[in-house]
């Protein structure tokens, strides 16, 4: 039977399967059984009850829940208060004002909690209402907060990373690493554009804050400190080579349980939501991760990975095609799936063909991050989009148009990415040295 039609047949039976509301980590194990059910000799159950097994119990993948329970305890407790009167006095003297906060709260909390979301949550339930009240406009208000929550992806820890590295079998602590100066780079792009829009538009800035002396700024923000002192414990530990990405994780759920309970906001309800919540976000994730294991292992039956690695090969593309390329179609790809599913679905296929092409695989973990943060803020299935609509209650299409120069924004980080890889290369080399 010819591949293709093979193919075209599971790709339909996936989107059929997707579209009629069932679980995608079922989906993909469902579609998997069919694959090798049909179109290989293997017994099907032998081969989903091993490779389900074989992708759950890696120890690499410890440092996923650990991460995402450290961010819900983040989440529930008074810190995200705390940073808003925290940052705003710093902020006063740029153009543009408070709306910074959204950048630079995102780019912080990001380096405490691994998922978007979460980021743009927690961040918009503090920086929103108040930028309401002081009279910034919305449309710059929710736009920049959407286009920041994506650097939950980017700054480390990243559940993406995790999820890449897991899949690609590339180290987590240096993807960590070389998510660092990019993830900067993203948030200085940001505020580039805040900067940009308040001298274009000079009559939309509140006026500013009676001035504080240096000491008043820096009493505002003392409830920031145990955060930033959190934040150089977990990654200084994983880029001083003290410690694996897994005991990270454990020292920062253990820093944030304590810096809870030293503020007075951790409670038992608040423990028990945090946990349960992490359980759901991490059942959810290894659910979809062990059904694209299995997925990867039928495709690589049907020889469906090397048939596509030949076909890209036959293509001629050159490499900055080839990127290309890859970043219109995971663009497409992201405005149907989340992406985690994105990153396990297309990882196993996709390996091969990229490291023919002589590409870096940390490199590429973080092209794929970047991509895959533009897949959050485009419609229909942009997280960041939902998050945003449940918390303003206006239109996805509104929040997807106002987030739209910040999309831009990462298309050019992509191409910064591309021509200067050393932008994300140095830093992994440096710590090897």
């Amino acid at each position: 039977m010819n591949d293709m039609l093979v193919t075209a047949l599971l790709i339909g039976a996936l989107f059929l399967i997707l579209g009629s509301g069932v679980w995608i980590g079922l989906t993909l194990s469902g579609v998997a059984w069919l694959g090798i059910q049909i179109f290989s000799a293997r017994p099907a159950g032998d081969a989903m009850a091993v490779t389900i097994w074989g992708s759950s119990s890696g120890w690499t993948l410890t440092a996923l829940p650990l991460f995402v329970w450290m961010g819900e305890i983040l989440f529930r407790t008074r810190l995200s208060q705390d940073m808003f009167k925290g940052l705003a006095p710093w902020m006063q003297s740029l153009p543009g004002r408070l709306l910074h906060t959204n950048v630079v709260g995102c780019a912080i909390f990001a380096a405490v909690s691994g998922s978007s979301a979460a980021t743009c949550a927690t961040i918009g339930k503090m920086t929103l209402p108040e930028l309401k009240r002081r009279g910034y406009p919305d449309d710059i208000s929710i736009g920049t907060l959407a286009g920041s929550g994506t650097l939950g992806l980017l700054i480390p820890p990243s559940i993406i990373m995790i999820v890449y590295g897991v899949a690609a079998d590339v180290s987590i602590g240096d993807l960590f690493i070389a998510g660092v100066l990019p993830g900067i780079l993203l948030a200085l792009l940001f505020s580039g554009y805040i900067v940009y829009w308040a001298l274009r538009n000079p009559e939309k800035v509140p006026p500013r804050d009676a001035p504080m002396s240096f000491a008043q700024k820096l009493r505002q923000s003392s409830s920031l400190i145990p955060v930033v002192l959190l934040i150089t414990a977990v990654l200084g530990s994983i880029y001083a080579g003290i410690a694996t990405a897994t005991e990270a994780a454990g020292v920062g759920v253990v820093g944030s349980l304590l810096l809870s309970t030293v503020q007075g906001s951790m409670n038992w309800p608040t423990f028990r939501e945090s946990l349960l919540g992490a359980t759901r976000l991490y059942c959810m994730i290894a659910m979809i991760l062990a059904g694209a294991a299995f997925l990867t292992l039928a495709m690589g039956y049907i020889g469906l990975p090397r048939h596509l690695a030949e076909w890209i090969s036959s293509l001629g593309l050159t490499r900055f095609g080839l990127i290309m390329v890859l970043m219109v179609f995971f663009i497409v790809l992201g405005c149907f799936l989340d992406g985690i599913s994105m990153v396990v679905l297309t990882i196993g296929v996709l390996m091969p063909t990229v490291t023919a092409a002589g590409i870096d695989p940390i490199w590429f973990g973080i092209f794929i991050v970047l991509v895959v943060e533009m897949a959050q803020i485009t419609p229909p299935v942009g997280f960041n989009l939902f998050v945003l609509q449940g918390m303003t209650g206006k239109e996805l299409t509104y929040i997807a148009r106002v987030a739209l120069p910040l999309f831009f924004l990462m298309v050019a980080a992509v191409l910064l990415i591309y021509f200067v890889p050393g932008i994300v290369t140095w830093l992994p080399q440096q710590m090897k040295h």
